[in-house]
């Protein structure tokens, strides 16, 4: 499908790899523009016909030299990158302000490249999430250049969830019931990836809509509770009780989330859903007129559109992904723990059927119980968390083998030590099977 108007262009789109981002890249491949598809860790899947990949990481890149070499032959560039969290202080500053305001002006110099920004809607209140998108969206607009600034509400779609989408659609999947903070009075406008994909595709072309913002959201205000209950009837569950949870238990668990460093939920996504997330009155019908996409009504879409058994399968998965990592570090961490307290009477009947010498028995559950605290912690903090989940199985097998044969006694323990292995090496592949967020 080519743009109505013929229009084609070569569009740099950075956070390209993002929910939001590859959306916009295969709209645009499908109006016939091509892509340079920036992302601080790009997918290794082979690029497709039109879009080539590049790495680029937005807290080195807050200089104009740093986009200049990705800016040749560029008639427009979409800017989707952002993070919902720090992972180093400043990081919402270099990332959401310093890095794009490089680009932007990069592309002052070359002139005559439209700039699209995809940011968020919400307010200063929201936090240093919205803040910093904010600060560069002024900017951005009171820069000279060609440049339009779109503002989501809740994105979601029917193929697929990340991040707070992702939280929600597994809030309305629990068994039974589903949690409102507070009553669910929340107004949120949410909108559907397609159509905000399509606003951005629009938005590309030089003449349209530049130099304003857009608000990207649904033409109706949902209630939290509603947008729930949608998601749960799309999902094809049973009709929940809705149970409300105090403004303070959700604040501590934004206050955990946030600590954890893991997930969506946290203080931005709290303060965003406490606050709601409504675009000022007539903002779609003025959507609408300046970019030409009529975004369409999320209650229909989802009460129209069938949900799949994966579907069903990630919502539910979903809040027990961190549980299952969680739990398998405290095993692991535990049992060290234990191994290294343990006097090598405690000790012998796991040593001894193996047949090491006694000056060697000491120092063997020592080294061991290091290695399993050592697999818990990366397993517990993400770091090398893959090579840990593959030392963990790995270990799990060597441990029942040895054993199992030197001492098939072990197998009738009345606490099933050992049958309790074989729950360990069905979770652990479980658990790298959906340790991805994306």
């Amino acid at each position: 499908m080519i743009a109505a108007d013929g229009h084609r262009e070569k569009v740099l789109v950075t956070g390209a790899d993002g929910f939001i981002g590859r959306a916009i890249v295969e709209a645009l491949l499908l109006a016939g523009h091509e892509v340079v598809a920036c992302a601080h860790r790009p997918s290794p899947r082979a690029d497709a016909p039109g879009v080539r990949r590049v790495a680029i990481d937005f807290r080195e890149a807050c200089t104009e030299a740093a986009w200049r070499p990705l800016l040749e032959g560029i008639g427009a560039v979409v800017n989707v990158a952002g993070i919902l969290r720090e992972t180093h202080s400043g990081d919402f500053e270099r990332i959401h302000h310093r890095a794009p305001l490089a680009l932007a002006r990069a592309c002052g110099e070359r002139g005559g490249v439209k700039f699209v920004q995809v940011s968020a809607l919400g307010g200063e209140a929201d936090g240093p999430f919205i803040a910093s998108k904010h600060r560069f969206d002024a900017e951005l607009l009171a820069s000279g250049i060609p440049a339009t600034v779109i503002r989501p509400s809740v994105v979601l779609s029917t193929r697929g969830s990340y991040g707070g989408t992702s939280l929600l659609r597994a809030l309305a999947a629990l068994p039974f019931v589903v949690f409102l903070p507070g009553k669910g009075e929340q107004r949120i406008q949410p909108v559907l990836l397609e159509d905000l994909a399509a606003m951005v595709v629009r938005c590309v072309q030089p003449a349209v809509a530049t130099g304003r913002v857009l608000h990207a959201v649904g033409p109706a205000v949902l209630t939290l509770r509603q947008y729930l209950g949608l998601v749960r009837e799309w999902l094809a569950l049973p009709a929940p009780a809705f149970v409300p949870i105090p403004k303070r238990v959700v604040a501590i668990a934004a206050w955990v989330g946030e600590i954890a460093g893991a997930g969506p939920l946290g203080r931005t996504i709290a303060g965003m859903l406490e606050r709601g997330n409504v675009a000022p009155q007539g903002a779609w019908e003025a959507a609408r007129e300046a970019s030409g996409v009529a975004t369409r009504s999320v209650a229909d879409v989802l009460r129209a559109a069938p949900s799949f058994v994966q579907d069903r399968w990630h919502a539910r998965l979903y809040l027990l992904r961190p549980l299952i990592r969680v739990s398998l570090a405290a095993i692991w961490i535990v049992s060290g723990i234990v191994g290294m307290l343990a006097t090598p009477r405690e000790a012998a009947p796991f040593v001894d059927p193996l047949g090491v010498p006694a000056g060697l028995q000491a120092p063997l559950v020592v080294a061991a119980s290091l290695l399993d605290i050592a697999l818990g912690i990366a397993l517990l903090t993400r770091r090398g968390e893959g090579a840990a989940i593959v030392l963990m199985f790995l270990s799990v097998v060597a441990y029942t083998l040895a054993l199992g044969i030197a001492s098939p006694a072990l197998w009738l323990d009345p606490l099933g030590g050992m049958l309790k292995n074989l729950a360990l090496l069905a979770l652990l592949p479980a658990y790298a099977a959906m340790r991805d967020a994306r």
